[in-house]
């Protein structure tokens, strides 16, 4: 990108003198300037001088215009100098073969004054927004990676610790004589830890299914049993909203279990922040519903009071997309599509009568016994 007050180069590449002394009387006050009278100087010149662009006549002996750009081209160092023949020659094919070689544009001889310095600066502000984007997205770039090698650290740091949380918890549960309230309290210990470990390696497998070069290893899961694991983490948060849920199966068959091919940790990331979502959603004192059956395979909605706002609608299952949430990410429904997808599923969300949303997973693979 061109800093303020920076004058560009301009590299006159023509063996005739009148044409050179032209262009300096017309550009001379506005830009820098190289002058070349063959192709070999040329070729140095914008090697070494890396000019901002590129006046080149076609004919000249020895080494002609086509074959200059070609080199140019041809060359890391100068192949992003954009190039505008300068020419006598008015013909398609001729125009043709100097923009296959690369050249940006055409100025046929004899030369406009107002023309040429309408085109050059033309030229100069393409090349200048270019670099600008270049730059830019080389920031971005940058800013990327250190958020993921950020994101990598953390994840690495937090495990150590976390690891010795759970253990000391198992370890204190592992005594003869305990009463029964710290018991329970060292097994929320427990269980909490180990769902904080599953958010962090399913962060790095978030990151994996973006890129879509996340490993999939299907196996038998009974979703029913994972609801239900999943419906007693959040129980003290159930008790403190005054909320319920309602588990029911719509199929006889799925009272007793109902087995699909999936990843049970995956499964039990997308179910957990559905429902999640769904209690923070869901005014204090209501129920939220939850149903399983069989249509093509099986399907899990979750449905609670409240609609989604219809301004995100669209977009509900998009990377960070949220409204009115405190301290929402956006990330929690677009994992749980990631999740679906990736599993040969489905999500879709609906709104019931403008009261309620319910939100669909449709699994693939489906066994129910």
């Amino acid at each position: 990108m061109m800093e303020e007050g920076y004058e560009p180069m301009i590299l006159v590449v023509d063996d005739t003198e009148t044409f050179i002394d032209i262009v300096l009387d017309t550009l001379g006050d506005q830009y820098q300037f190289c002058v070349c009278t063959n192709g070999e100087a040329a070729l140095e010149t914008a090697a070494s001088e890396q000019p901002d662009l590129i006046l080149l006549d076609i004919l000249m002996p020895e080494m002609d215009g086509y074959e200059v750009c070609k080199r140019l081209k041809d060359n890391p160092a100068t192949r992003d100098i954009p190039v505008v023949f300068l020419t006598v020659k008015t013909d398609v094919v001729d125009e043709r073969k100097g923009f296959d070689l690369g050249a940006v544009d055409y100025i046929t001889k004899p030369i406009s004054p107002p023309i040429l310095e309408a085109r050059v600066k033309t030229h100069l502000e393409i090349r200048e927004n270019r670099l600008a984007l270049e730059t830019q997205n080389k920031a971005l770039m940058k800013a990327a990676q250190l958020h993921e090698d950020v994101e990598n650290i953390t994840r690495h740091d937090l495990k150590s610790p976390l690891t010795a949380v759970i253990g000391s918890a198992q370890l204190l549960l592992m005594r003869d004589e305990m009463p029964p309230s710290e018991k329970k309290l060292l097994q929320n210990i427990e269980s909490a830890g180990y769902s904080i470990l599953d958010m962090i390696n399913s962060s790095l497998n978030l990151y994996k299914m973006e890129q879509g070069i996340y490993s999939y290893h299907p196996a038998s899961v009974d979703i029913h049993q994972l609801i239900n694991r999943v419906v007693a983490d959040f129980e003290l948060q159930i008790q403190s909203a005054r909320q319920s849920i309602i588990i029911s199966c719509l199929d006889e068959a799925a009272d007793e279990g109902c087995i699909v091919q999936a990843e049970e940790l995956l499964s039990y990331s997308m179910l957990s922040n559905l429902i999640k979502n769904a209690l923070e959603a869901a005014p204090h004192g209501s129920s939220i519903t939850i149903t399983m059956g069989e249509k093509d395979g099986l399907f899990v909605s979750i449905q609670n009071e409240g609609v989604v706002p219809l301004e995100i609608r669209e977009q509900f299952f998009d990377k960070y997309t949220t409204m009115g949430k405190e301290g929402g990410t956006g990330l929690g429904a677009y994992s749980a599509r990631l999740i679906a997808e990736t599993q040969g599923g489905s999500i879709a969300l609906e709104t019931v009568d403008e009261t309620s949303t319910r939100i669909t997973v449709n699994f693939s693979g489906t066994r129910c016994d």
